[in-house]
């Protein structure tokens, strides 16, 4: 088995348990569980969460009829932004059969699944063809993958010239000896986490312009704070759904990051890049 397939079966078996459904559902924001953009210390997470849709999308440009592919959806809170605020049309693609079941449903609940559509798949094998989408996005997604050289050589393979890759992902910083974030990779089960100068560096010789990264690093620790300050205020409530266990290791897991943001061993942003 190789490194991307052990990384695959590890994400999908975390994301696809009971307690991991529960958790993301009912504390981590509900329908977009990806880090948000705080305008205040103590904001409820889901708004902030919508915000960096809503930033994301003004970075690419996103308007109706533009064909976008999420890579790593969730429960496509992001896809139903982005169709229902701007018309366009999103393909959600994820390696988590739990999480893709809900996220039809809600599409379905929400009369978005003439713009919104799923599919089980892994962004190290995109099932889409050469140069035909608008707009690869992705948030906090590649960071589980074991392979992030061939995802991006997906993301640019699938981009029309002229597409748009747009995407956040919990990093390290350049240059960090990475064993000094050792719980963290623990956690995740990897041996290493990307930088901007990885995300970056390889954009650019895959062919790629414009290549940015939007810093906002204060906001990792800042979202991971908010996560376990629910989770602590809500846990007596939540035990009904969630196991002793997987609270008290998400409790410690979501600590390490905060510490590692704090400490300026981490960061987070949006990446921008071009197709030529």
């Amino acid at each position: 088995m190789t490194q991307a397939q052990a990384a695959e079966n590890t994400a999908r078996s975390y994301y696809d348990s009971e307690d991991a459904d529960n958790f993301y559902s009912l504390v981590w924001g509900g329908e977009d569980i990806h880090v948000g953009l705080y305008e205040t210390a103590d904001e409820q997470i889901a708004s902030a969460s919508r915000r960096t849709v809503a930033r994301m999308a003004e970075v690419a440009g996103i308007t109706s009829g533009t064909r976008v592919l999420d890579l790593g959806s969730g429960y496509g809170g992001a896809a139903r932004q982005l169709a229902k605020r701007f018309g366009a049309s999103v393909h959600c693609l994820n390696l988590s059969p739990v999480e893709n079941d809900r996220n039809i449903r809600l599409t379905k609940e929400q009369g978005l699944d003439g713009l919104v559509t799923v599919a089980t798949g892994t962004f190290e094998d995109v099932p889409v063809e050469d140069g035909s989408v608008d707009v690869v996005w992705s948030q906090d997604a590649f960071l589980h993958s074991g392979d992030r050289d061939r995802v991006l050589d997906e993301v640019v393979r699938v981009l029309r010239p002229g597409g748009q890759a747009v995407f956040t992902d919990p990093m390290a910083v350049d240059g960090l000896d990475q064993s000094s974030i050792q719980p963290i990779l623990d956690r995740i089960q990897l041996s290493t986490m990307a930088t901007p100068g990885f995300y970056t560096a390889g954009l650019e010789r895959r062919g790629a312009s414009a290549v940015t990264f939007h810093d906002h690093a204060a906001q990792l620790p800042t979202h991971y704070r908010r996560v376990r300050e629910e989770l602590v205020a809500r846990e007596a409530e939540l035990v009904a759904a969630i196991s002793d266990s997987y609270i008290a290791n998400m409790k410690a897991g979501l600590q390490h990051w905060v510490d590692g943001g704090n400490a300026g061993k981490l960061t987070w942003g949006i990446v921008h890049a071009v197709k030529n």
